[in-house]
């Protein structure tokens, strides 16, 4: 593994640890603390996972939530949205690009995780957990961006000149 590639690794590491904190902070504590709905990413995850294998081992929510925040969020943001908007939309700031990561995360959650594979309501029926989520799934997206575009720049991409 190459210097930068180690650096990268690290970096989409620490910015999903970071983001994955965020969003439990939140969502598990202050949302609760102001009167709002508490989040149960763990519980979505046993249920997935009890969903799609019949059973569900002590511990594998807490094991999915973590490895989905530590890595494959992360990893959706750096490998699949910023190539995209720096594509088809290179003007947008990157906090722009990570707020609508983050409502792409909430529907992959709540509509395909939750409604699709675990069998609840579509979007947990709209409730207040549904609106927590919302904001708990951008919040994750724009503290995990924030890591990645401070350390992982963009490199500028120059064409040759005509002749």
């Amino acid at each position: 593994m190459t210097h930068s590639t180690k650096h990268t690794a690290w970096t989409l590491l620490i910015a999903g640890a970071l983001a994955t904190i965020a969003f439990d902070l939140f969502g598990q504590g202050l949302s609760p603390l102001f009167g709002f709905a508490k989040l149960a990413p763990v519980g979505l995850a046993t249920g997935t996972v009890k969903s799609v294998f019949g059973v569900a081992p002590k511990g594998i929510g807490d094991v999915v939530h973590i490895l989905t925040g530590m890595i494959a969020y992360p990893l959706g943001y750096f490998l699949v949205a910023r190539p995209l908007a720096a594509k088809f939309t290179p003007w947008l700031h990157w906090s722009l690009v990570s707020v609508a990561y983050g409502v792409g995360l909430w529907v992959f959650a709540l509509y395909f995780v939750a409604h699709l594979i675990a069998g609840n309501a579509p979007f947990l029926g709209f409730s207040g957990i549904t609106w927590v989520a919302l904001w708990g799934h951008v919040l994750f997206a724009v503290v995990a961006a924030a890591v990645i575009e401070r350390n992982l720049p963009r490199t500028v991409q120059t064409t040759p000149a005509l002749a």
